[in-house]
């Protein structure tokens, strides 16, 4: 996609001002502000610019949410974990779940063998997936264990946790089906769009999801199945505002070449607005505006021929699953 430099947007917008040269220190890093407040403006106007837009890309789901642990015990235990499989037997329970933490992944929770649920960190060395089961490299620190009699199949369910070292730590334990909006590897998501179980548009149908969004993430509601790990995820990526704070005539930054123009003119009228022209203000803005219509006209017609941000409602794809 075509770019264009913020030295060339500096230039153009001091053009249109009429300086007849550059302005003053006061006036560059005014115009800088305007800029970014202009930029982020367009970026808004659609969930899918196409410069922006990340289509089903596969993202771990955030089954567990953990809390209560405190210097008593390791606190790296409070945070998300996901789930990674079935356990192979070489620590623990064979058949049974495995999490592991996302912020510190050397925490993990699983079944021993005694059929107990138990939290443990400091496993340093890299799980492994063999024959689609995990193998822990080993049973690594206890930090919480279960005491329930009988166990629990689901470890949401267990009521009664034994603190290494601190018998006053209230381990509790939230499920969840949650997508963050940062994944390490992956850009941060801006804006949810639609999340699917499977790739989509790709060949076949997939089921997509309902959610809703929050802090955290978006929350996947009627996951399909609970021993799920990821879904695909239709975003649009995070919004970066331009970082440009010195030499602002010969700056190489990239400015997306859809926003080139509309910047440039919309700068102009705020800046004509600061010095109380109303008027010329107004049509410079009247200006710009049709510079973005034009690049959101193009998004228009391409969304005729595709669905990337379509839903139709049936009674199919909105039952409970």
């Amino acid at each position: 996609m075509q770019t264009r430099t913020y030295g060339d947007l500096f230039k153009i917008t001091s053009a249109l001002i009429g300086t007849g040269g550059q302005l003053d220190v006061s006036e560059q890093d005014q115009v800088s502000h305007f800029i970014n407040r202009r930029f982020q403006q367009a970026f808004d106007e659609s969930p899918v610019w196409p410069r922006y837009l990340v289509s089903s890309e596969e993202r771990n789901i955030v089954s567990l949410l953990l809390s209560g642990a405190t210097a008593g015990t390791d606190v790296n235990v409070n945070q998300n974990f996901r789930l990674i499989g079935s356990n192979s037997g070489a620590h623990g329970k064979k058949g049974t779940s495995v999490y592991q933490g996302v912020t510190t992944e050397t925490v993990y929770i699983y079944k021993t063998t005694d059929d107990a649920w138990r939290v443990a960190s400091g496993i340093t060395g890299k799980h492994t997936i063999v024959n689609s089961e995990v193998v822990l490299s080993s049973a690594g620190t206890e930090q919480f264990i279960e005491t329930d009699v009988p166990k629990k199949a689901n470890v949401a369910q267990v009521e009664t946790w034994d603190a290494r070292g601190a018998s006053t730590d209230l381990l509790l334990v939230v499920v969840k089906n949650l997508i963050p909006y940062a994944e390490t590897g992956k850009d941060t998501i801006g804006d949810f769009n639609r999340i699917h179980r499977k790739q989509a548009f790709l060949n076949n149908s997939s089921l997509e999801y309902e959610f809703f969004v929050d802090f955290d993430g978006a929350n996947i509601l009627n996951i399909a199945n609970s021993t799920d790990n990821s879904a695909f995820v239709s975003y649009k990526k995070q919004f970066t505002p331009f970082t440009v704070t010195s030499d602002y005539y010969n700056s190489v930054v990239e400015v997306p070449g859809e926003f080139f123009n509309y910047i440039a003119h919309s700068v102009y009228a705020d800046f004509l607005r600061v010095q109380n022209r109303q008027e010329q203000a107004l049509a410079e803005e009247q200006v710009a505006q049709t510079y973005l219509a034009l690049e959101l006209e193009k998004i228009d017609i391409r969304s005729n021929n595709n669905t990337i941000n379509k839903r139709f409602s049936t009674y199919v794809n909105r039952q409970a699953r």
